[in-house]
């Protein structure tokens, strides 16, 4: 049987190996098998010299919703797959303060690219997109990272 990847496990895991995403409020508030959810409060730990949230624990916010969404699935397919982000990108829209969440929708997209990774023993790739949005549904960040995955060897 196959353990399930929860929010409490996820944020037991930050605590655990990325103290400093935890210690600045990143916390997962749902994980599906098509999504994931991350939430962020800009305090005093985690803003810029500007009264806002710094952008790389923006970023933690965001990779952490692909990531989550991309081991929730290599566990799923019963095989052992490495995971790394190769590349990333973003931008930045509107001043980050108050709570901030980050959502990736795109299961589907990860499917695919695992099914053709085992399907074909090459390493592939999946671009995969988190947009952060404030309590007045205004978008304030958008982040794209590049997932690879590859099949460990035996």
């Amino acid at each position: 049987m196959i353990m399930t990847i929860s929010p409490s496990k996820l944020n037991t895991f930050l605590f655990f190996k990325l103290p400093s995403a935890y210690l600045c409020g990143v916390r997962t508030k749902s994980i599906t098998d098509t999504a994931c959810v991350v939430s962020v409060k800009h305090r005093w730990i985690n803003q810029n010299p500007f009264n806002s949230m710094f952008w790389a624990v923006q970023g933690m916010a965001a990779e952490l919703t692909t990531g989550a969404l991309v081991m929730t699935k290599i566990r799923a397919s019963g095989k052992k797959i490495s995971m790394l982000v190769a590349n990333n990108n973003a931008a930045f829209t509107k001043k980050a303060t108050g709570r901030i969440q980050f959502s990736c929708n795109q299961g589907e997209a990860i499917d695919h690219a695992i099914s053709k990774a085992i399907e074909t023993g090459e390493g592939q790739t999946v671009w995969l997109n988190s947009k952060g949005i404030n309590t007045d549904g205004v978008q304030v960040s958008d982040f794209n990272f590049e997932w690879t995955i590859k099949l460990k060897s035996k």
